[in-house]
This record gives structure tokens, sequence and C-alpha cells, in this order.
């Protein structure tokens, strides 16, 4: 193959596509009471903050966000619908902790209990659709555990799908932080049910119907502007908990706070981290909208392939730089062999800043070209010459 050639597109960008903020002064402290804590940036997973982030602690009803996570997975493998229903065991019902008193044989829509979940982090409505999906709670705690491996939370052991205290349910702020990332890019569907404020659900069993009201435990909501969730939780181990994201400017942030003192705490550690990283990041962004020509194929069917981006780029600095300086280099061969196959690599664009690269995305075959036969070039003879 041909030595690539890298063709230079300095972009100098000003306000379009990057977000500015004024940054603090480099290493300003976070002054956080919490013991164990972790800001992330929410799309590109980089990590702004960090404090005790891998230490081992209970994460009470935090533990609700991998419930949640598993809800969706299979709302989304169409394992059942929103509008189907749920019927409460009575084990289910006997949970302890914060609930809505789901009575056994009592039914409720999909929906509704990811309402209660969401907002009012019912036990009762966590073990019902743990039993829901896989049969029992064991069998879905054992699939919160393989989706944990599967994301890199490495420190994770789940032993129930609530956050009660029991012996082995342990996590970290870094865990927490990487399945909060997931359940909100994979499935944004969860802020319609987490900012709720307050709302109702109607309990029927065999006394009639009667009205409960829910009411979120994550008072974010209400004190922070740009909170969109995610979760609360308290336990006497795990002290006050909090997963909460929040959005300004576009920009999505991810704020864990465990252990600390009560609620109010954890509601100021969160909001000072938030606006900590509100204040010291910015992003760029390339969409990479710009068309790429055909790459030349040669000895193949067709003589040249189309290409494509594999995605966006985004980067996000914490130190201040100017990002309007970022540098974009394509880097493409000239042409290629036959064959080649879809979306494998034929290139790659790569951003630097400074002289240093800061991340690259790959440049994809559209289209699969296979080798030219002895048939494919006699066909393309024969109709040259019928065509002259």
């Amino acid at each position: 193959m041909r030595s690539f050639i890298s063709l230079l597109l300095c972009i100098q960008l000003g306000l379009n596509g990057l977000l500015s903020f004024e940054v603090p002064e480099a290493g300003a402290p976070v002054d956080l009471s919490a013991p164990s804590a972790i800001l992330m940036e929410a799309t590109t997973g980089t990590v702004i903050y960090e404090k005790n982030a891998n230490e081992s602690r209970h994460p009470a009803s935090i533990t609700k966000i991998m419930t949640l996570l598993l809800i969706f997975d299979a709302l989304d493998a169409g394992q059942f619908s929103l509008e189907d229903t749920v019927t409460v065991s009575e084990y289910a019902a006997s949970m302890g902790g914060s609930q809505v008193y789901l009575e056994p044989g009592e039914t409720q829509t999909v929906d509704t209990m990811i309402k209660c979940i969401s907002i009012a982090s019912a036990n009762d409505s966590c073990v019902a659709m743990a039993e829901f999906i896989c049969g029992s709670e064991s069998e879905f705690v054992a699939r919160m555990n393989e989706r944990a491996k599967g994301l890199g939370m490495n420190d994770t052991n789940f032993v129930n799908c609530c956050g009660l205290d029991t012996d082995g349910h342990m996590t970290t702020a870094h865990d927490i932080a990487l399945m909060s990332r997931e359940l909100i890019a994979k499935y944004p569907q969860i802020h319609n049910y987490c900012t709720v404020w307050m709302e109702n659900i109607t309990h029927v069993t065999r006394r009639g119907e009667s009205e409960f009201g829910l009411t979120n435990t994550n008072k974010l909501i209400k004190q922070y502007q740009y909170a969109t969730g995610l979760k609360t939780g308290f336990t006497s181990l795990a002290k006050s908990c909090v997963s909460a994201t929040a959005e300004k400017d576009g920009m999505k942030l991810i704020a864990v706070i465990m252990g600390a003192a009560d609620s109010k705490a954890r509601s100021a550690d969160a909001i000072a981290l938030l606006n900590y990283g509100f204040g010291k990041c910015q992003i760029y962004t390339d969409e990479n909208n710009e068309p790429l020509s055909p790459i030349k194929v040669e000895k193949g069917v067709f003589e040249t392939a189309e290409l494509h981006y594999e995605g966006t780029f985004q980067y996000v600095s914490t130190d201040g730089s100017n990002l309007s300086g970022v540098v974009k280099t394509m880097e493409l061969p000239e042409s290629v062999p036959a064959p080649v196959k879809e979306n494998d690599i034929a290139g790659r664009v790569v951003y630097t800043l400074d002289g240093r690269e800061i991340g690259s995305v790959n440049i994809l075959y559209s289209k699969t070209v296979e080798k030219a036969t002895f048939r494919d070039y006699f066909s393309k003879a024969l109709f040259f010459y019928l065509t002259q």
C-alpha cells in the first residue's frame, strides 16, 4: 500500500462547534464534605475530578440505576412494552425501606413501575420488575453483575436490585458514573421519568382504588436549574448518596457523591462539583459533515469505493486550552488494492492541539469492492467495445 498522504486541514474555529466558559485558576480545589466523589463529562466519559473514586462503598438506592438500565434493555429488546402489566408477588410487596406500598396480587403497568422507581425510589417496584423480567430477583441480580462487568465496573458487586444494606453489596463512585453514563446515553428517555417532581399513581386492590402520591427524592430537580436527574440513595451504612446529572449549553455532566452526612450535604457537594465542571470545561465538537471523495481501488470490480466517517469527534478540555487551535489532519492512501470490505477502516482523521494528538475518527469504506476476475475484465472490455 502506498504511503499515507497527510492533507493538513487547519481549521481556526471560533465559537462554532465548541462551548466556551471562564476557566477557574489551574488546580482550583473543590471543597467537598463527602468522602468519595467523581465528576464525569457524559458524552466522552472524561473524568474531570475525583476524590477516592475507587473506594468501595455501600451504594444504597443508587443501585437502582442498574435496575433501570436492565429494564430499558429489556424494553429495547422487545421483551415487553410500557403498557404491559406486572403482578406484584408477596415477596416484592414485603420489601422494606422506601416503597409505594404495593400489595400482593396488585398489578401495575411497566410505565408506572418505572415512575415508582425513578421518582419515589420504590424497593417493592424494583423487585416486582426484577421478577417480571427474570423470574426471580436472584437471576436479575446475576444479570446486573454481568451488565456491570461489560461496562468495566470492576469494583462492583450487586447482591440485590434495590440497594438495601447487605454484606457484599458494594460499588464505587467511578463505577456508578459508568452505569449512569450508559443509562442516560443509551436511554435518554429516563430523564422524562427522573425529572418529574410529583405524580399520583392508583392502587387497585381487593379493597378498591386509592391514590398514592409520588414525590421525587432528588431535591436537585428543584434546587439546581441545570439538573436532569438521576438517582439518590440513603441507608445507615451508605449515608447520603447521589448520582446527579445536569446539562448546560449542550454540556452534560455526571456528579456522583457517596457517603455524605445528610441530604443537604450531598446536594451542596453535587452542586459544587457541577458548577466546577461547567466552569472548568470546554468541548470541541466536529460533526464531520464535509463530504469525502471516493478512494481509488486497484484491480477491483469497481474503480472506486465510497467513504464515510465513523462518527462525530468530541474532545473535552479541562485545562483552559484554546480550542480554536485544534488542527485536523486527514490520513488516507491515494489508492488501495482490492478487495475492500464495507465498514473496514480506510484511514482516519487525526486531531492535534499544540502538536499533541487529542483523538481521531476512523474513515470507513461504504461498500464492499471485490477483486476483479478475468470474467470481470472481459465484461468491461466487451461493454467498452459495444458502446463505441
